[in-house]
């Protein structure tokens, strides 16, 4: 213990936040104890990184410090643990909801030393008044453990501690912010980043508005996020920016909570351009990543929710020809084209894309393709297809291509492949059998309420349907299906697809209390499902209940005390602060009487006695 003590460095902590030039001169890699850590939440279903929130102590003093995600892998290899040294090789001194905090980009732990109890009696850290001091930021680059010193900012701007970043070789810009620091509390600030996709301009016509935007996704090897122009700054900064080219991007530019719905970029905010957001592009084009993964594998596309958001990365096992679809709505024809991708898992998915990309392909088969932005589905089981805002690469120089490149050379050309349309009597990816359960014992097993999504079959009785919120008004694009608003004039506006319809098309919610012998559950389904039980669309439903009630009702009734196999999935759900088990029906079929016999049979014969 004596032996750690001595190896810390006392006094780094509050060199880093008030006394930068003592840091630099004393500190060059801050040695401290990690004193707790903590998980915030769990990973997101669309396969998001974990985030950790970690206390250092200098014996002195400690601070709450965030890891960021790429020095995640202290966690996952299980080398951090409470009571671990560690090495501060990269960080950054930040202030986020107006508390100061270290953000630790790159953190290395002294294995040699082991770990302990606290030692000492830290106290938190107190800053000085911010217009004395400017807090300390490192990286270990270049020459040297700082590379290029930031110019020292005028007197008004000390005042700003959020202004911190590593720091950046083009010194007319000072220090450079890392994207994942990026909040709305932040203020002069700077990044550093390569555009991964460029939108085209689209237009928006409401009651009281109208007006064109644009968007870029931006990438540094922090992280990502997405910048929106709108009007006059579509027309100024559109020609600006060229996908695959690097640029500085200096606020004013507003950081605002991200609209998910718009967005496939796991970042929880996203900017805005303002007229005096400043873009130059970077001599320097090298030294910031192309793209940024977080694939998820074809094998595992059954556990993964309808209309999430991955990446994926496989082998190109067929090429459709081009085809073309026709908008119900506007009558306009879309090409398309389907793909074939297989990967190590022995699974095989349907790959949709779409427009420019889908006349413009041109990759041989058994090439690798990486997918940015893949949305998926359940139309033939699992399917997937590219979003407008996703990209797509032909043999990626990136481990997992040359992984699965050299699997299929040496096994997978020959081998079969099996698609989740296949499987999904079975239950899901990797022949999975989701069992066959009573309510009594979805009930008692706890299904739903560990970490992990459960999937089970079971047979129940419908006695119940809410009627209320039956269904929901939906766009009549192809493969959208997001909610429209009625906009007061006779049309309807879908805000994903920026575009107005004469009418919807109306998709099932619907809320079903369905009983067998030993209990009774509440189970969610959607339009598919909702199809079946009710026997008419959505669409019919609700021109019954504009014009004839009797209809409605009688209806209901013939839908009621159907006995259904529904397939299910539990999961933990929060609503209004308050967690629930949700079960949702992820397909339902009519009783095979012969099926059902030989279980029946089988059940009998288990309890024969000699």
């Amino acid at each position: 213990m004596e032996a750690a003590r001595s190896q810390i460095t006392q006094g780094a902590l509050d060199a880093i936040f008030n006394d930068p030039e003592r840091l630099e001169r004393e500190f060059p890699v801050p040695i401290c104890q990690c004193v707790q850590i903590k998980a915030l939440g769990n990973p997101s279903a669309d396969g998001a990184p974990e985030r950790y929130r970690i206390v250092l102590s200098d014996i002195k003093n400690f601070v709450q410090s965030m890891l960021a995600t790429q020095a995640n892998h202290v966690i996952h290899e299980g080398k951090l643990k409470k009571g671990s040294f560690v090495r501060l090789k990269q960080y950054q001194a930040n202030a986020v909801k107006g508390k100061r905090i270290l953000i630790i980009l790159g953190i290395e732990v002294i294995e040699e030393l082991g770990e302990c109890e606290k030692i000492g009696d830290p106290k938190g850290l107190e800053v000085k008044e911010e217009q004395d001091v400017k807090p300390a930021n490192t990286t270990i680059a270049g020459n040297g453990f700082y590379g290029n010193k930031p110019q020292q900012p005028p007197a008004q701007d000390r005042a700003l501690p959020s202004r911190t970043g590593p720091t950046s070789s083009a010194s007319t810009h000072g220090t450079i912010y890392p994207i994942e620091s990026l909040s709305p509390y932040a203020n002069k600030w700077t990044i550093k980043a390569r555009v991964t996709n460029k939108s085209e301009i689209r237009t928006w016509h409401k009651q009281n508005s109208e007006g064109k935007l644009f968007s870029v996704n931006l990438l540094d090897e922090t992280g990502e996020i997405k910048a929106t122009g709108f009007n006059d700054q579509c027309d100024m900064l559109y020609d600006v920016f060229q996908e695959g080219s690097v640029y500085y991007i200096s606020s004013p530019c507003r950081v605002q909570l991200a609209k998910k719905q718009f967005s496939n970029i796991n970042n929880d905010y996203e900017l805005t351009f303002e007229r005096d957001t400043q873009v130059e592009k970077a001599e320097d084009q090298d030294n910031v990543p192309q793209v940024r993964y977080n694939f998820t594998t074809v094998g595992d596309l059954q556990t993964i929710d309808k209309d999430s958001t991955i990446d994926v990365v496989g082998v190109l096992k067929e090429v459709g020809e081009m085809s073309q679809i026709v908008s119900k709505s506007t009558q306009k024809p879309y090409e398309k084209r389907d793909l074939t991708l297989v990967d190590d898992t022995g699974f095989s998915v349907k790959m949709t894309i779409w427009g420019k990309t889908a006349q413009s392909f041109d990759a041989d088969p058994e090439s690798i393709v990486a997918f940015k932005g893949a949305k998926v589905s359940d139309f033939g089981g699992r399917s997937l297809s590219l979003l407008s805002s996703g990209s797509m690469t032909i043999n990626p120089d990136i481990p997992e291509a040359h992984k699965l490149k050299g699997w299929y050379d040496a096994q997978g050309r020959t081998g079969t492949f099996n698609s989740h349309s296949n499987m999904a009597s079975a239950g899901g990816a990797g022949g999975r059998q989701d069992q066959t359960k009573t309510v009594a014992q979805v009930k008692d097993e706890n299904l739903g309420m560990s970490e992990n999504t459960d999937y089970f079959t079971t047979k129940g009785t419908i006695v119940y349907i809410k009627q209320d919120n039956v269904s929901y008004p939906a766009c009549l694009n192809e493969g959208c299906n997001k909610k429209v608003t009625d906009m007061g004039d006779g049309t309807w506006r879908c805000e994903k697809c920026d575009q107005t319809h004469p009418k919807p098309e109306h998709r099932y919610i619907m809320s079903l209390n369905v009983n067998d012998h030993t209990g009774q559950l509440w189970l969610s389904c959607f339009d598919d499902v909702g199809r079946m039980i009710m026997g008419m669309t959505a669409d019919q439903l609700m021109e019954l209940r504009e014009t004839d009630q009797t209809a409605l009702e009688r209806a209901f009734e013939d839908a009621n005390c159907k006995t259904l196999v529904f397939r299910c999935r539990a999961k933990m759900d929060t609503y209004q602060d308050q967690q629930k088990v949700r079960y949702q029906v992820m397909n339902a079929s009519p009783i095979n009487y012969t099926v059902e016999a030989h279980k029946l049979a089988e059940l009998i014969k288990a309890y024969n006695v000699d």
